[in-house]
């Protein structure tokens, strides 16, 4: 079976009185037992930068002494603003390290405008840059608190990695059977799309204090530090009561609410346009009250609105 397989609309793009495109995908919400599906819950797929706060937990498991905005940017694809870029610095200079330890691919922001800028002040692509320079600066620094090596870091069988790889199979429920590089250099395991949602519950109903817990904490009280300025995901974290949630490239989004209501989404031509009016509709679906600006995507013909992305389920 392929990602492909049982893919159903998941939004129709309308231009006028036609609909143009539709984006198909998976998409799944829990509460407890699945209370809406849209495809195949089951299917597998990486989560890419959805799994980023998964990936904290294992960390701060494993010893990362970081709370507050630092953590939340360790589970952050952030937009590279100057105060992300700061806060990177930050968690490097707790352990001793600066940037030149950082292995994740050299980037410019996320962002058309804040990729521009850095490229008129002569920037060059660089790891710190680069949006999951955060992730990477808690993963050396749970290497220092260990006593773990910091060369080789990324490699699938460092030890940093393994109880990653350990803490994504508790969370989810998955084995996650496919293993690969993600974007950034660092390992990516899959998942099913359910076990994403499960592993978001998990985290959004965990007690203070815990490993869990705390990720959700920080997530929820920086959601500037996750993302940026005018980002989906800091913007439904901001707006939507207790959220816990996280994007990733090709088209992948979960979130759950403290009480573990909890979805995740995979749309299958990796399109992120989709994504808001998708996560919206699937929030309001669990009960949650979501502002309906959130869930907007505008078609434009000339610079006017001459349609929208609307969901179809």
């Amino acid at each position: 079976m392929t990602i492909d397989d049982h893919a159903a609309p998941l939004a129709r793009v309308r231009r006028g009185d036609l609909v143009e495109s539709v984006h198909l995908g998976h998409l799944v919400a829990v509460d407890g037992d699945p209370v809406l599906g849209v495809g195949d819950p089951d299917a597998v797929i990486f989560p890419r930068s959805a799994l980023k706060p998964v990936q904290a937990v294992a960390m701060v498991r494993a010893g990362l002494d970081l709370d507050g905005a630092l953590l939340a940017l360790a589970s952050a694809s952030h937009s590279g603003e100057d105060a992300h870029l700061d806060g990177v610095r930050r968690i490097l200079a707790g352990a001793g390290l600066d940037e030149s330890s950082l292995d994740n691919t050299p980037d410019v922001p996320l962002g058309e405008s804040g990729a521009a800028a850095f490229r008129a002040a002569g920037r060059a692509p660089s790891p710190i840059a680069q949006n999951c320079s955060g992730k990477h600066a808690a993963m050396l620094v749970t290497c220092v608190v260990n006593g773990w090596p910091t060369d080789g870091y990324r490699a699938q069988e460092h030890p940093l990695q393994k109880a990653v790889r350990t803490t994504v199979a508790d969370l989810t429920g998955d084995d996650p059977a496919h293993v690969t590089v993600d974007g950034c250099g660092a390992p990516l395991f899959s998942t099913t799309t359910v076990g994403l949602a499960r592993a978001f519950a998990r985290i959004a109903t965990a007690g203070p204090g815990t490993p869990e817990g705390r990720v959700a904490t920080a997530v929820r009280e920086h959601p500037w530090w996750l993302g940026g300025t005018g980002r989906p995901v800091t913007r439904f974290v901001e707006s939507v009561a207790g959220l816990v949630a996280k994007d990733g490239a090709e088209g992948v989004f979960a979130a759950a609410l403290p009480d573990g209501r909890a979805l995740a989404v995979k749309v299958l031509d990796g399109s992120a346009r989709p994504l808001p009016p998708v996560v919206a509709t699937a929030l309001s679906r669990l009960g949650a009250p979501v502002d309906d600006e959130l869930g907007r995507v505008d078609v434009l013909g000339h610079g006017d609105v001459v349609g929208r992305v609307e969901p179809a389920f």
